[in-house]
C-alpha cells in the first residue's frame, strides 16, 4: 500500500520546501538526497509511484530528523504563542449583537458548507484548466449549478478525471445527501469538543478526540502527521512539527468554522479557540489560517455584509504575516477586472504552491467571497473554478455566505439535492442539518466564559 501524506522518501521534498519558507539554510541536506538518488520535486498526490529502496527510505528519515533539527530564523511578525500573536492584533471590531434570526443563520451556515464543499469535492485536484475544459465540454461554463459526466467527451474525461473517491457521490445524476468529507467531519467533531469540554477545552482534548472519534484514514496532509505524532506520545506542540511538512497548510483552515458559529460576533474568541485547535498540527500560517476562518464564522452570525465579515476577520491576522497579504490580495484582485483577470492574478502570485496551501487558498476564499457580493451560486463557483482545495475553499466560502443569506437565500438549486443530510465517518453515521443547526445555536446561545488553553500535556 503506498500511503499518502506519510511515507518518509515522500515527505522530504516536501519538507525542503517548507524548511526554506521558514528561512532554514537546506543546501547540504538536499545535496545529500539527490546524491543518494531521492527526488526533490514534491509529490503532488501525496505518494510517489514505487516505494524507496530500504536504504534510501532510512536516509530520508535521517534528513527529516537533520530538517527538523535545524534553527529557524526568527520572526516577529508571526508567532506561534498566543499572547505574542495577541499583541500584533488590532482592537476587536464592534460587530452587532446577535439577534432572533441567530439559529437562522447558523442553519444557513451549516447548509451553506455541504453545499460548497459538494460542490467542489468531484473536480479536487483538477487544475484550474481542466475544471474549465470539462465545464466548457458539457456546457456549463461558467459554473452555475453541480458537475456532470452527461455529455463528457471521452477525451477529456481521461485528460482530467474526477476525483476517484467523489466522482460516484457528487455529480448531478447521483448526488443523494451530502456525501462524507473530511470538511464536514471536522465541523462535526469541534461541536462534539465544544458540548464535552466547553470553550476551556485544551489541544489535549482535540487530540483526544481525534483518537477517540476520527478514523486515521480520514485524516489527510498536516493532519496525518498529527495523528501519526500523537501516538508516538510526541508532546505539543512538536506534534505539529515533527516530520510534519505540511504545518502551514489547509488542513487546520477547514476545522475551525465552528468555533466562530457558536460564538457570534465574538471574533476574537473564536480565533482563540480555533488557535488552540490549530496548534496541534500546524504553525505559523496554518494556524492563522484556522483562526481566520474561525473569525470569518463569528463575523458571519451578525454581520450585515461580506464586506463587514471580511473587515472584521482581518483583525484576528497578524498584519504582517504571509496570510495577511494573501487575504488582502484576494480582496484587492476582487475589485477590479473581471473573474479570469483576477484568479489570473492570485495564480501569477501563488500558483508555485501545493494545491492544499493555506496561502493560495485564502487568497481564493477572500477573493470568491468579495466578488461574489453575498450571492451564493456565485460565490461557491468562483472558489471551485480557481482550482486548488477547491472542496474546501467553497465550504468556508459557503459556510459565510450561507449564514448571511439563510437556507432561503441559499437558494433550492443547491439545498434540495442535499436532502437535510450529511454523511460521516464519525461514529453514529450520517446526520442531519437541522439537529447539527440546534446543537450549534445551543452552544451559541449558552456561551459560558472562555478557559484556559495552554495546557500542553500529552493525550
Amino acid at each position: 500500500m503506498r500511503l499518502t501524506w506519510a511515507q518518509p522518501e515522500d515527505l522530504v521534498a516536501h519538507e525542503l520546501v517548507q524548511s526554506r519558507a521558514e528561512g532554514r539554510d537546506t543546501g547540504e541536506v538536499l545535496a545529500r538526497w539527490t546524491a543518494a538518488g531521492g527526488d526533490p520535486v514534491p509529490v503532488v498526490s501525496g505518494a510517489g509511484p514505487t516505494p524507496a529502496p530500504a536504504p534510501l527510505r532510512a536516509l530520508a528519515r535521517t534528513l527529516l530528523d537533520e530538517l527538523d533539527a535545524l534553527p529557524i530564523p526568527a520572526a516577529d511578525h508571526e508567532p506561534d504563542p498566543w499572547e505574542r500573536i495577541e499583541e500584533l492584533l488590532p482592537p476587536p471590531p464592534a460587530l452587532p449583537a446577535p439577534g432572533d434570526g441567530l439559529a437562522e443563520r447558523v442553519r444557513g451556515a451549516w447548509t451553506g458548507r455541504a453545499a460548497g464543499c459538494l460542490l467542489g469535492k468531484p473536480v479536487e485536484k483538477i487544475p484550474r484548466e481542466g475544471i474549465e475544459e470539462i465545464l466548457r465540454a458539457t456546457g456549463r461554463w461558467p459554473l452555475d449549478r453541480w458537475f456532470t459526466a452527461v455529455g463528457l467527451p471521452a477525451d477529456v474525461a481521461a485528460r482530467w478525471p474526477w476525483n476517484r473517491r467523489s466522482a460516484g457521490t457528487s455529480l448531478e445524476e447521483n448526488i443523494d445527501g451530502t456525501p462524507e468529507d473530511d470538511d464536514l467531519n471536522y465541523p462535526m467533531l469541534a461541536l462534539e469538543l465544544l458540548e464535552r469540554h466547553g470553550p476551556g477545552f485544551t489541544t489535549d482534548d482535540v487530540a483526544a478526540l481525534w483518537l477517540d472519534l476520527m478514523p486515521a484514514g480520514r485524516v489527510f496532509t498536516a493532519e496525518r502527521a498529527a495523528y501519526r505524532n500523537i501516538l508516538d506520545a510526541r508532546p505539543v506542540p512538536e506534534t505539529a512539527t515533527h516530520h510534519n511538512p505540511f504545518r502551514e497548510w489547509i488542513g487546520a483552515l477547514i476545522r475551525t468554522d465552528l468555533y466562530g458559529w457558536t460564538h457570534p460576533g465574538d471574533v476574537r474568541t473564536a480565533a482563540r479557540l480555533a488557535w488552540t485547535d490549530a496548534r496541534l498540527s500546524h504553525t505559523r500560517n496554518g494556524v492563522y489560517g484556522a483562526m481566520w476562518a474561525a473569525a470569518l464564522g463569528a463575523a458571519a452570525m451578525t454581520a450585515g455584509s461580506v464586506e463587514e465579515v471580511l473587515d472584521a476577520a482581518q483583525t484576528v491576522l497578524p498584519p504582517r504575516s504571509r496570510i495577511a497579504a494573501a487575504v488582502g490580495l484576494g480582496r484587492e484582485a476582487a475589485a477590479e477586472g473581471d473573474v479570469r483577470s483576477g484568479l489570473d492574478r492570485l495564480h501569477a502570485a501563488y500558483g508555485d504552491l501545493h494545491w492544499v496551501h493555506v496561502l493560495n487558498n485564502a487568497a481564493v476564499i477572500s477573493y470568491a467571497l468579495a466578488r461574489g457580493g453575498g450571492e451564493f451560486g456565485p460565490s461557491v463557483s468562483i472558489a471551485v473554478t480557481a482550482g486548488w482545495d477547491t472542496d474546501s475553499a467553497a465550504a468556508t466560502v459557503g459556510g459565510v455566505v450561507g449564514a448571511l443569506a439563510g437556507v432561503d437565500g441559499i437558494g433550492g438549486q443547491w439545498t434540495r439535492p442535499l436532502d437535510g443530510r450529511i454523511a460521516t465517518s464519525l461514529p453514529g453515521g450520517e446526520r442531519r442539518i437541522d439537529e447539527l443547526a440546534a446543537r450549534t445555536a445551543a452552544l451559541a446561545a449558552a456561551r459560558p466564559a472562555p478557559g484556559p488553553t495552554n495546557d500542553t500535556r500529552t493525550a
